[in-house]
């Protein structure tokens, strides 16, 4: 009996401690753009391959949650990155990178820092070097629409982001598909259209403009 009673104390602990894993800390809304395409067929991404597209723009819109003990509810958070070859399928070729971030105003000093390592965590390889930190009001939407979501992202004259959802007129080649996957753990990501985006920012040595692609995703994180 003792023993019966002993490993039914270890399985009820061993279920709480499970379920504690798989609780997520901290969840919010995601959207990304990068300057090659992500919805769209073999010929154009072998078009822009190894040519074009090492430019992204990576948010992450915290609902809440907290990221190593800190409490980020409501707070955002912006990585915009330069790498080494076209960021296309991360998992089939690898990409280094370096970043500017743009962590929000509304951020304490402790909050700064969790965004920070939230960020380089979630990323990855991709954001290999900080260029430069940049704190700014950051005006972050990202909703349901008609057919999907859209988004919406400004910081000052550092950032502008303007998405909607992919339409009829959107198909060029008729076998188009999500092409590459998001950048980092997303659920339930959305490709949609990159109106426009530009980042206007110094510490990359480089600035863009992207109009008029297919080549945006949003979604939802849950870490």
């Amino acid at each position: 009996m003792k023993t019966s009673f002993a490993l039914t104390i270890l399985m009820a602990a061993a279920c709480t401690l499970s379920a504690k894993e798989i609780t997520p800390s901290i969840s919010g809304d995601y959207l990304e753009v990068r300057s090659c395409d992500v919805y769209t067929g073999p010929c154009l991404a072998n078009a822009e391959m190894n040519l074009s597209g090492k430019e992204g723009m990576l948010v992450w819109s915290v609902r809440e949650g907290t990221w190593k003990g800190t409490r980020l509810d409501g707070l955002s958070v912006v990585a915009v990155v330069h790498a080494n070859g076209t960021l296309g399928d991360l998992s089939y070729a690898p990409r280094q990178g370096k970043a500017v971030l743009i962590i929000d105003a509304k951020a304490g000093s402790a909050q700064q820092e969790a965004l920070k390592d939230f960020v380089r965590s979630t990323a990855g390889s991709l954001i290999a070097e900080i260029a430069e930190v940049k704190v700014a009001s950051l005006d972050v939407s990202i909703a349901k629409c008609k057919g999907g979501t859209c988004g919406r992202v400004k910081a000052l004259d550092l950032l502008d982001i303007s998405t909607r959802c992919l339409g009829g007129d959107d198909h060029l080649c008729g076998n188009e598909e999500n092409f590459y996957p998001p950048l980092t753990k997303v659920e339930r990501a959305s490709a949609a259209f990159a109106e426009f985006a530009t980042f206007s920012g110094k510490g990359l040595n480089v600035t863009w403009t992207v109009s008029g692609k297919r080549s945006a995703y949003l979604g939802t994180f849950a870490l």
